[in-house]
């Protein structure tokens, strides 16, 4: 394995990495950032979670010249939560050299990021739509830029955004570096890979499996009326330190999140109708432990990045097999154990083996617990509490009240009772959430996922293509759809 030390870093640079808890690199970074440091122009062909934010962070941060107020680089992602997830990792690996980054998207207060582009940020990591509606404002200039990245070129192609970035590019100098990043190479990245490329050089990740056999896959039948029973009795049980549940729709998302708070948990809820300050706000809450339950729909909890999910419930079964593995993706990270728990209803069997012809890995049956066991696992729970604040052996303030509870009851009773005490018995309070149909099953196509998936960052630029005739200028808030424009919506 390649170490960080050996791929000739600066101090600054090497110690940022490492203070990030990198010490080898990952296939993809230990052939890209050598290449990537030659300003070479660079392919890379990997899957999200192969390390690809470090491979092109690395050396991009190495060969900004803090000395220049002015953007040096630019980074294109599909969605926000993508363009902030790679900001974040970016400031980490450039906090040595104090390198400025600034995430550019939709949904975000467009004076408040000229106001920070005035600041002269060295990188700008941003979604294609927000990023030219800058450029055609002339509120942002590329023509200091040395390196271009495109993440994730070929969701971004599946959600519309080709012109887009063809129509950025076009705005850097000709002499850049670029780096393109995909999991797929359909033809129109090729081609564009050819017209805005020189002679690039070919990085690729071998694909894994698509679910990572660290994670540990279990289905539970259950009838749609018992599955919230059954789902406290399981965080009862298995007390996972950060969990994710999943939720077909946004209505479902808010009834669960309540739910579970109603039962004494603590947890809260992310989907598209959410204003963004507020996603942030749950989002940091969650990764600092403060809300132990994550509930999410699949199109929230895209791009999400965060380390220490020891458990993913699927609470509804995705339709789409490629959404089960992205759910399932945001545990067992980082060489770490997960566990991932679909539950089903009787007549979504048809699904479940879909799902798993799909990602060639079968899935173990569970027997749904009772309460008895629900107040079992608990109890295990508090006795391993119990033993480890015994052996860390700072017990002495404590042993003279301990000593005369002893004198009047008997051993195992005041066991018992600090069990009761501590113990959170299942909570039955009643709780009603509206049935969730599972969608019929249709072939989808380009333009409806193009229609359904378009990142919010179209919300501020509208170019109708459709139509020849003299541009107009765009009105923030609308997107594309053809040649209309319509407010911007979530439908998940």
């Amino acid at each position: 394995m390649t170490k960080f030390q050996d791929l000739g870093l600066s101090q600054a640079t090497l110690k940022a990495v490492l203070k990030m808890g990198f010490e080898e690199a990952t296939p993809i970074q230990a052939e890209t950032i050598p290449l990537s440091l030659e300003n070479k122009d660079l392919i890379g062909q990997a899957q999200t979670g192969t390390g690809k934010t470090a491979a092109f962070g690395i050396p991009l941060v190495e060969k900004i010249d803090t000395s220049m107020d002015a953007i040096q680089g630019i980074i294109i992602a599909p969605t926000r939560e993508l363009a902030i997830q790679v900001s974040e990792e970016l400031y980490k690996i450039g906090a040595g050299k104090r390198v400025r980054v600034l995430p550019i998207y939709g949904g975000q207060d467009i004076s408040r990021q000229i106001r920070s582009l005035k600041k002269a940020p060295h990188i700008i990591v941003g979604t294609p739509g927000r990023v030219l509606d800058h450029i055609n404002r002339k509120t942002m200039r590329l023509d200091t830029v040395n390196t271009v990245i495109l993440d994730e070129a070929d969701e971004m192609l599946n959600m519309g955004f080709i012109e887009d970035i063809e129509s950025i590019l076009a705005s850097t100098p000709t002499e850049r570096q670029t780096l393109l990043f995909s999991a797929t190479m359909p033809g129109p990245i090729q081609r564009m890979a050819e017209k805005f490329m020189k002679d690039p050089q070919i990085v690729r990740v071998k694909t894994k499996e698509m679910t990572v056999p660290s994670i540990e896959q279990y289905y539970l039948e259950v009838m749609e009326k018992n599955k919230f029973d059954v789902l406290t009795r399981l965080l009862d049980i298995q007390s996972p330190e950060l969990a994710i549940v999943f939720g077909r729709t946004k209505r479902r998302v808010d009834e669960l999140s309540e739910a579970l708070t109603l039962r004494g948990y603590t947890a809260e809820g992310i989907h598209g109708d959410l204003s963004q300050a507020k996603r942030l706000s749950v989002l940091r809450k969650f990764k600092e432990g403060t809300i132990d339950v994550l509930v999410a729909t699949d199109v929230a909890a895209r791009g999400l990045d965060i380390s220490g999910v020891t458990h993913v419930y699927n609470f509804d079964i995705p339709q789409d097999p490629e959404s089960y593995v992205h759910r399932i993706g945001r545990t067992g990270r980082a060489g770490k154990t997960g566990v991932a728990l679909t539950f089903i209803t009787p007549r979504e069997k048809s699904y479940l083996a879909v799902v798993e012809k799909t990602t060639k890995r079968k899935m173990e049956k569970m027997k749904a617990p009772t309460l008895d066991e629900a107040l079992e696992g608990q109890q295990k729970a508090v006795v391993e509490k119990i033993v480890q604040t015994i052996e860390s052996n700072n017990l002495h303030y404590y042993k003279a009240a301990a000593q005369e509870l002893l004198e009047e009851n008997d051993a195992s009773t005041v066991i018992a009772a600090v069990l009761k005490m501590l113990t959170k018995e299942p909570d039955t309070t009643p709780v009603k959430l509206t049935e969730e149909q599972l969608p019929q099953k249709r072939e989808r196509k380009p333009q409806d996922r193009d229609r359904r998936r378009r990142d919010d960052s179209r919300g501020s630029y509208n170019a109708d293509r459709n139509r020849k005739k003299a541009p107009v200028k765009p009105r923030t808030g609308e997107k594309r759809t053809g040649g209309k424009s319509k407010p911007r919506s979530f439908n998940h």
